[in-house]
């Protein structure tokens, strides 16, 4: 039977979203608010390349083209694959190009009701035969008329990279009030067209803060457009395995962190004595693995010369989805001069610049950029008119984002949140779930009782704790690639096991191409 799928976003996500919804018959609308598709690629940093080796970021259905040789592709060539791909299977005329979805809100099944369900929207389907529905109030972005439309089941494809700039806390009378300069944050910064970023940092003292990829890469830009004459100045709070390459010591990371043998030495959530013992026996591969990797970066990079070793381990950086390439060079200009690093645990705003707690000298500056991320979880709430379901996406702030298969909320019916929880290969990972919830609306299989998918989840929640310790995150699959798809396989019906042989299944590396085939 044919249904009325909404979904919010014409990223990676949303995309495979759509594709996958008209695989099974359902009518998909994509409400993109920009003009074009791509999500996070359709702006970025000018020297802004795919974080990812192109085999592992790929649609399993669409191989990179022979065209692209490189194995991180840059923006326009990840932007025109994705393009191609939406013309391939015929997207565009699905989705609706500078309409904004404001608001979303239930209606169906009063609140005292949904609070005594046992199973999700009561009855563990995913269309309510009582006519329970989404009404989407949408708004044009040029002419600013609106509109409500409504819907069965609404997919947000909304990612947690974009949209609202997480700006850190300041005491009163310490924040960017007090600077004469300018403050920006680099989603401003990425916003603008090439010539006109380059112009704003040109001549000007730079500090920018953070230390992940959008950060290394505005550093980057600013020691190209002013060298050693004004050097940029990176403040950071905590070092990070920012890693030079994919190839330690010539070995494939994959190797080491994308097989089965590799999740063997990791405890996972749900796994049996047998898994548990063996995770044990294992621990001291997992610790030489990390190992092997941080003496390849440590040396590659010469990180101790720059006082650039991290406290923490490489796995915990990888359970985290924290770890992001360096630059081509980055710390070649640390060592000529024309970047410069600088820790603080904390800092604050003065009228010249910034001062880092503890020191007495201030960091002069006349464009600060903060890199400090989005505040993904506000963003995914604000879609909601209901206080009741902004409360429950949200979640308690020192757990996970409660997300079943971290598709689906237990007590929000009709819905599913695709791509806010990252991995090591975010398409690979949002095509896995899309697929899987394909299955689920049309009703191949049917989810647990609320009860278990919140034990689920909590499950997760403490592996993810287990393993990534200071470093942990609300929404990440981390080092447990192939145990969550094989928790998507079974739900699905699917063989888990995709490779010819123990041997092959043991060690060979898992990718998109492995999963192109039911």
């Amino acid at each position: 039977m044919e249904r009325k799928v909404a979904i919010i976003g014409a990223g990676i996500s949303g995309l495979l979203a759509c594709k996958y919804a008209l695989s099974k018959g359902h009518r998909p609308t994509v409400f993109e608010a920009q003009s074009s598709l791509g999500g996070v690629w359709t702006k970025t940093l000018e020297i802004t390349k795919l974080q990812t080796p192109k085999p592992l970021y790929q649609f399993s259905d669409f191989p990179w083209p022979d065209s692209v040789k490189e194995v991180f592709p840059d923006q326009y060539q990840v932007l025109e694959y994705i393009e191609s791909y939406a013309r391939q299977f015929d997207f565009l005329h699905h989705i609706r190009f500078d309409t904004k979805a404001v608001s979303i809100n239930y209606e169906g099944a009063s609140s005292e009701v949904q609070q005594a369900w046992a199973l999700w929207g009561g009855t563990g389907e995913p269309f309510d035969s009582k006519g329970g529905k989404w009404y989407i109030t949408i708004q044009d972005t040029k002419s600013l008329s609106t509109e409500v439309c409504q819907f069965d089941f609404v997919i947000i494809c909304v990612g947690r990279f974009s949209g609202i700039p997480n700006i850190p806390e300041f005491p009163q009378g310490k924040g960017p009030e007090m600077f004469q300069g300018k403050v920006i944050h680099s989603m401003d910064y990425a916003a603008m067209d090439y010539a006109t970023a380059k112009e704003l940092v040109k001549g000007k003292q730079v500090a920018v803060v953070g230390l992940q990829k959008s950060a290394l890469d505005i550093a980057m830009e600013c020691s190209t457009a002013n060298g050693m004459d004004l050097p940029c100045t990176v403040i950071y709070r905590t070092e990070h395995w920012n890693i030079p390459d994919y190839q330690p010591w010539g070995v494939p990371l994959a190797y080491l962190y994308l097989n089965r043998f590799s999740e063997l030495s990791i405890h996972k959530p749900g796994e049996g004595p047998l898994l548990s013992l063996l995770a044990t026996l294992l621990s001291p591969v997992r610790w030489a693995f990390s190992k092997f990797v941080e003496s390849h970066v440590k040396h590659k990079l010469k990180l101790a010369k720059f006082g650039m070793v991290p406290k923490h381990s490489f796995l915990q950086e990888l359970s985290s989805c924290l770890t992001s390439t360096v630059p081509d060079d980055f710390y070649n200009r640390v060592e000529k001069g024309s970047i410069r690093l600088k820790k603080a645990p904390s800092f604050s705003f003065c009228k010249e610049g910034i001062l880092i707690d503890g020191k007495t000298e201030t960091l002069k500056a006349d464009l600060v950029i903060l890199a400090t991320g989005f505040n993904g979880v506000k963003k995914l709430q604000d879609i909601f008119t209901s206080p009741s379901f902004q409360d429950l996406i949200a979640g308690s702030p020192d757990k996970t984002v409660p997300l079943y298969r971290e598709c689906i909320h237990p007590r929000i019916p009709q819905l599913a949140v695709i791509g806010f929880s990252e991995s090591v290969a975010n398409l690979y990972t949002s095509e896995m779930r899309c697929r899987w919830l394909a299955e689920l609306l049309d009703g191949t299989f049917k989810l647990p009782s609320i009860k278990e998918m919140e034990k689920d989840i909590a499950e997760w929640d403490e592996s993810m704790k287990q393993y990534s310790d200071k470093n942990y995150r609300r929404s990440c699959i981390g080092a447990l690639h192939i145990w969550y798809n094989d928790g998507l396989c079974k739900d699905m019906g699917w063989n888990p096991k995709r490779k010819k042989g123990f041997i092959a299944e043991l060690f060979e590396p898992y990718g998109p191409m492995d999963y192109a085939c039911p």
